[in-house]
Formats: C-alpha cells, structure tokens, sequence
C-alpha cells in the first residue's frame, strides 16, 4: 500500500458530499413549481461520479491513507460503483411518485445523496469508528426518507419503527466496538487481528455477537430482520427499493471486510464461521418460507430480501477469492434485478394507488412492459437460468461446496425452489388475472427507460457474466491479498 493525495482518492466523497448541499439548496431556494428539474440534475450528476468511479475502479491503486483509517483499493470502489448505480436508478424511476407528492420539500434527492455518501464511507472504511460514522450517516438519511410521506400515518409509522430499532441496533453495534477497543487497544482492523490473541474468551465472544448483530440487522438477517416487513410497507416505494438495495450492501461490504479482516483471527474463526452458519440457514428459510402467504408487494419483496441476505452470506461463509467474488457479483446482479421489481412497483403504486398484488391483475395486458420487466426481475430473484440471478447463485454455492459446507449449500438450493413459488404467483396474477375496472399504466419517460435497462442488464449478464464477473475477482482479490 502506499499513500496518496487524500483529494484524489476521497473525489467521489468530495463530490457526492457537494453536490448535496448544493441539491439542498436549491430546493430550499427555487420555488415549488420549479423542481422537476432536480431529478434530472440529480441524475446527471450521479452518471457524472458514477464514471468517475469506474475509471478510478481500472485505473486506480491500492491506498491505505489518514494513518489506517480508509482503504481505497478496488473493493471498496467496487461498492461504491454498486451504491452510485443504486441511487442512479432509484432517482429515475422516482421522477414522478415524488413530484406528485403534496408535500415535496425538494430534499428528497439531496437525502439519497447523503445516504449514498453513507455508504461508501462504509465501504472503504479501515478502522470501527470511521465504519461507524458512515453507517450513522447512511440510517439518519433513511430516518427522515423512510418518515417522508408526512400525511401517511403507516410512513409515519414506519419511520418511528426504524428509528427505535436502528438506535437499538446502533447502540449494540458501539457496545460490540467498545469491547474490541478493550480487549485490543484499537479499532482498526488490521490491529485488532494481532490483538485478539489465539485464545477465546467471552469477551471476545460476546463482541463477535454484537457486531454480528448490529449489522446483521441492517442485512435484515434472522432474527434480526422483524422490522423489515413494516418499513418496507409504510416507506414511500422508492426509498423502500433503496432500503432493501444499497444498505443492506453497505452492511455487507463492512461484514465481509470485518470478518475476513478481523474475525479470521484463530480466536475467532471457528466461533464466527459457525454463527454465519446458523444464521444463513435460518435467513434463508425463514425469508422464503414467509414471504409465501404475503399479500402486498412491498411486504414479500421484504421477506424476499431476507432471503436474498442468506444467499449473499453463503459466500460470506466460504472466506476466499471465490466466495466473495460470488458475494461482490450477486450484490451486484441483485440490484439490478430487485430495481426492476421496484420500479414496476413504484410506477404501479402510482397509478393505482395501491400495493395490493390482487392490484397487479391484468398487468400483462394494461403495461406489457412492466409486467415483462417484472417476471424477468422476479425470475432472476428466483435462479431461473439464463438470467444472472442463476449465475450468482452458481458462484455462491459453488465457493461454498469447494470449502466442505455442502450442508448450506443445499439448503439455498432447496429454498431457492421454494421461492420460485412465491414469485410465480405474482406472475400468474399479472399474465392470468383479469384485471377488470383497473386502469392502464402506460410506461413513458425515464421510468421507462429504467425498466428496460435493468432487463436488459439482467438479461445480458446471464448471458455473459465474464466482464463483472473479472471486476468481482479483481476486487476479492485487493481485498484478501
């Protein structure tokens, strides 16, 4: 590692944390009518950083700069390329659902922004406290985004949920870091392996299950994951696919860090490998197993999205190149294809003004494009080949197995059957249902745009997964060499 101009490196930071004060100003400043304009200036900008980004992905070097304290090598700009990709998409499928609002403030953008820049604090975080200060940064944002809808009592009351149970969350997480910091002297991650020692003790016991449970509740892992069902439901919809989307990578960049890190040490690697065991297999069972009976969209994509977190901590699990190479590429894949399902979502909830699934009824023949985009999302959420969902389950299992834990890894097969279940009964709703007396919803505008890239994103990656699969490998490989 060397050291290197802290502007230079911190450009994507610098920039997301300008450009949301400047969006906050002007929607501070310029009057009401005027501010559909921001979702485009909104947009621009993210493309703008968003490039930026992969160019420094490619072209840039391992740094390890402010005495230990940030990493920039390419896992860490792997994930913020997933996060800018993230909040891209979320601006320009919420185009509409937020200027139809009747109290669209105009901070609504400048709030995505500073979850983003949350997130990719997280990210490339090397030491606790810093870790911390982004994940805080991201869930303050989401405090104020998911309460958005200020004359709808369930936002209301989504926001007052996740405010409790984040600070709870929170002050689990600082209690799991302070018992680090007293057995180790430090927070970062690279002192914290030689500090642990060889030996176990409860201390260092009880430390392994709060950090798990702190961030195993912004994964929504089992049984952390209660608040996800009521969040997602109450949460205006494109705050609710940013939720389950771009924070529970963030969550999972820091673990995968983290553990391979810090509780790879002897002290704590039977201990660890054995609580991600258990709480993968409980994730992915239970995420399925409920998400069956659910009658509203945002609440089975909630228990879908606790399923998704157990498939994504089986590659957690595996603790090599190849396991988290297939972590880095489903997060990725999984983004596209969960945007897609929330897009249709959003743009039916506005039309319809309803998260009903009987709602969908007849969608194939009222928006043919949204119902294509909503199989072809849902279908890859589910493993079906050729869609990249099935290749990032490949690569999961797979590093799995190769590591002796075939036991796990049949249990994501099973449940990914399972799931195909839940997710064909939308599509038979949407392809069989009637439909009669719902409106059409015609799909124009950047919406539309959206739906189709990530179909096609989804589609092309099953196809032919070998450039994002080389982007993942070379990020696992910055990480773990």
């Amino acid at each position: 590692m060397v050291d290197f101009n802290i502007a230079t490196v911190l450009t994507p930071e610098i920039a997301m944390a300008a450009l949301a004060l400047i969006l906050l100003a002007i929607g501070l400043l310029i009057p009401a009518g005027a501010r559909k304009g921001m979702m485009p200036l909104t947009a621009f900008s993210l493309i703008g950083v968003l490039s930026y980004t992969l160019f420094d992905f490619f072209h840039g070097s391992k740094a390890l700069f402010l005495g230990g304290l940030y990493y920039h090598d390419q896992f860490a700009v792997y994930f913020k390329v997933l996060f800018l990709a993230a909040a891209l998409l979320v601006v320009l499928s919420s185009g509409g659902y937020i200027q139809k609002l009747a109290n669209h403030r105009g901070e609504f953008y400048s709030l995505i922004l500073t979850a983003t820049l949350g997130m990719m604090l997280m990210a490339g975080a090397g030491e606790l406290i810093s870790m911390y200060v982004g994940l805080e940064l991201m869930t303050i944002s989401f405090y104020i985004l998911v309460a958005y809808l200020a004359d709808d009592a369930r936002s209301s009351e989504a926001g007052i949920k996740y405010l409790v149970l984040g600070a709870t969350s929170s002050a689990i997480l600082l209690y799991g870091v302070s018992l680090i910091y007293g057995l180790t002297g430090s927070t970062q991650y690279t002192e914290i392996v030689s500090g642990l020692g060889a030996t176990l003790t409860p201390a260092s016991f009880l430390a392994t299950v709060f950090l798990l449970a702190g961030l195993g509740f912004k994964i929504s892992l089992v049984p952390f994951h209660l608040w996800a069902p009521d969040i997602y439901e109450g949460a205006p919809t494109p705050v609710t696919a940013f939720l389950a989307i771009a924070s529970k990578a963030a969550a999972f960049a820091v673990l995968i860090r983290v553990y391979l890190l810090m509780m790879n040490s002897q002290a704590f690697s039977s201990t660890g490998q054995t609580l991600l065991v258990v709480l993968a297999a409980l994730t992915m069972i239970i995420g399925n197993l409920i998400a069956i009976p659910q009658t509203n969209i945002k609440r089975l994509m909630a228990f879908s999205s606790v399923a998704q977190a157990g498939y994504i901590m089986v590659g957690i699990i595996a603790a090599s190149v190849a396991g988290v190479k297939g972590v880095l590429f489903y997060a990725m894949i999984y983004v596209f294809a969960n945007m897609g399902a929330f897009a249709v979502a959003t743009h039916v909830s506005e039309m319809q003004g309803s998260d009903q699934i009987k709602d969908f009824a007849g969608l194939a023949r009222r928006s043919p494009l949204a119902a294509v985009v909503m199989t072809t999302s849902l279908l890859s959420l589910a493993g079906i080949p050729p869609l990249a969902g099935f290749v990032g389950k490949f690569y999961l299992f797979s590093a799995v197995m190769d590591q002796g834990y075939t036991a796990i890894a049949y249990i994501g097969f099973v449940m990914s059957m399972v799931s195909v279940y839940y997710y064909l009964s939308v599509v038979k709703v949407m392809f069989l249902g009637e439909g009669e007396g719902l409106p059409d919803v015609p799909v124009h505008g950047a919406v539309k745009f959206t739906m189709v890239f990530t179909m096609l994103i989804t589609l092309a990656i099953g196809i032919y997964p070998t450039p994002l699969a080389q982007m993942a490998i070379a990020a696992a490989q910055s990480l773990i060499n």
